[in-house]
């Protein structure tokens, strides 16, 4: 038998174009993957303040974070789109993805 090839592209092209399981673009890309991304960025704006870098400060601080969350953000909303599940959970997901990259965006 001969098995599916997988969606083109790559994990994050993928994810881009909600072709990723819901569970696996909330959990996985947005919740783990974005405290990783804000925590790091985070450390190396506070790094940078404290050894008097403001400009490099705030590169280092929004440069990586923003883009990721809107890419995490629009895979999300896309995955949503085509869970085969209780679209509440779906809703759900939507609701959530906003409100969290929002608040991880600003800080």
């Amino acid at each position: 038998t001969e098995r599916p090839s997988p969606p083109a592209g790559n994990s994050l092209s993928r994810l881009w174009r909600g072709e990723v399981p819901l569970f696996t673009a909330f959990w996985t890309w947005a919740v783990l993957g974005a405290l990783l991304v804000n925590i790091t960025s985070s450390v190396a704006f506070l790094a940078l303040i404290a050894y008097d870098q403001p400009v490099l400060a705030i590169i280092a601080g929004y440069a990586p974070s923003l883009p990721y969350n809107l890419l995490v953000t629009v895979g999300v909303w896309r995955s949503a789109a085509r869970y085969p599940g209780k679209r509440h959970w779906a809703e759900l997901a939507r609701v959530a993805i906003v409100a969290g990259m929002i608040l991880l965006s600003l800080t």
